[in-house]
């Protein structure tokens, strides 16, 4: 019995952060993305359990003022503003935040991931994952620096998590604009595997 009991898992929880963007102008996702891995670890998630992508290229863009710093809100008063950049760790960046890279994270597939840190989901069905994806949409699409991901594509990658059991609970918040249309004919997600999908417009 101790040794049945002994080789469950417990439960976990896992993020993926995606800030598809680049350059100064696109400051906001990489921010965005920075202060949602603050508010993980500040809330108990594993650094080691939290895969962060992001071109990289802000914090020390000779275009930043404030130079290896990353800020997302307004400082207020007189008081210092939050640098969300430091301890921020990037596991994929430049030229391998790629959508191919994001479905194998998600997939769990290591074998399918070029370049970064080789870093991928390894969850259970006892587990809840956290997919949260910055950056610019269009119909049926959302964009990473140099490529596009597809909505059949997106949508094969979450239908492959629930036949394969990788989570008990997962939420996908996507920001980009026309974010609704590519969650509109998003795979199976029973009652009894619950998904939530939340687009920041449609």
């Amino acid at each position: 019995i101790l040794t049945v009991f002994g080789a469950v898992k417990a439960a976990e929880n896992w993020a993926v952060l995606v800030a598809g963007s680049k350059g100064f102008w696109n400051y906001r996702h990489q921010a965005d993305v920075c202060h949602s891995y603050q508010i993980l670890i500040r809330n108990g998630f594993k650094p080691e359990n939290v895969i962060v992508f992001s071109y990289n290229d802000v914090a020390n863009s000779r275009q930043n003022p404030f130079k290896g710093k990353l800020f997302n809100k307004p400082t207020q008063g007189d008081g210092k503003g939050l640098d969300v950049y430091e301890g921020c760790r990037v596991d994929y960046e430049k030229n391998y935040v790629t959508p191919k890279n994001f479905m194998a994270v998600l997939r769990g597939a290591e074998k399918d991931v070029k370049g970064g840190n080789g870093r991928v989901l390894k969850t259970t069905s006892e587990d809840r994952v956290f997919v949260y994806f910055a950056d610019h949409g269009a119909p049926g699409l959302i964009a990473f620096p140099k490529q596009r991901l597809f909505a059949d594509d997106l949508i094969n990658t979450f239908k492959y998590m629930y036949e394969n059991n990788l989570y008990k609970e997962l939420v996908f918040y996507l920001e980009s604009c026309e974010s609704g249309s590519c969650l509109l004919y998003t795979s199976p997600s029973p009652r009894d595997r619950q998904k939530s999908r939340m687009p920041s417009s449609a």
